[in-house]
């Protein structure tokens, strides 16, 4: 179910992705073919920090729905020219904060109905390494391996001497995490940015200063 879920809304990014592309009547095959800066190392935006404020979409078993909410994300590079140094790469170091709330359909699981208040709210610090190419003017993508901390806070469920899962009001924990994502670059400073991957998928704007 849950993999069936990512894999819906990462068909729903990629249409996305396809319609920025042809931004300006250009299609993106055409854009990368002519302006190709992917074998020119250090032909990108020199910033200080990104700061990505986006939407979140929860689709991993952080609860028993699917979660929505906000968040942002901070990048600061820490290797202009990255591990690669015949192309066009960075590496910097990502980290945020993301809120998302999952509602109602756990009650059923508890066999409370759908009255049972078992909603939860899940707060996650993730840190990555995030590795970006640079493949046009216009056009980035990125790489993100990592951990995050997530901390979750249940609704009042049920009663304890019912059902054991009602002890733990709330819980905290650290898992891994990984995306992929790509950017639409208006500019040096500004861009859309797309993230797919567990746990999330996010979409936002980018502000490099």
């Amino acid at each position: 179910m849950r993999l069936s879920l990512f894999v819906a809304a990462a068909a729903v990014a990629l249409p996305v992705v396809g319609v920025v592309g042809v931004v300006g009547g250009e299609p993106f095959e055409r854009i990368a073919s002519a302006q190709s800066i992917i074998k020119n190392p250090g032909d990108h935006p020199e910033y200080n920090v990104e700061a990505e404020p986006h939407l979140n979409f929860g689709w991993a078993n952080r609860w028993a729905s699917n979660g929505y909410g906000l968040g942002a994300r901070f990048s600061i590079p820490v290797v202009h020219n990255g591990f690669v140094p015949t192309i066009n790469n960075s590496v910097a170091i990502s980290f945020g904060l993301d809120y998302l709330r999952f509602s109602g359909p756990y009650c059923s699981y508890l066999g409370l109905g759908t009255n049972g208040g078992c909603g939860a709210s899940v707060f996650l610090l993730p840190v990555a390494m995030q590795w970006n190419f640079w493949l046009a003017p216009k056009w980035s993508v990125f790489g993100e391996p990592g951990l995050y901390i997530y901390h979750s806070v249940y609704d009042d469920l049920c009663n304890a001497a019912v059902t054991p899962q009602c002890k733990v009001s709330s819980r905290t924990n650290v898992d891994f995490m990984f995306h992929a994502g790509g950017r639409f670059h208006f500019n040096d400073t500004v861009a859309l940015t797309l993230r797919v991957g567990y746990p999330t998928v996010s979409f936002g704007v980018s502000f490099l200063f």
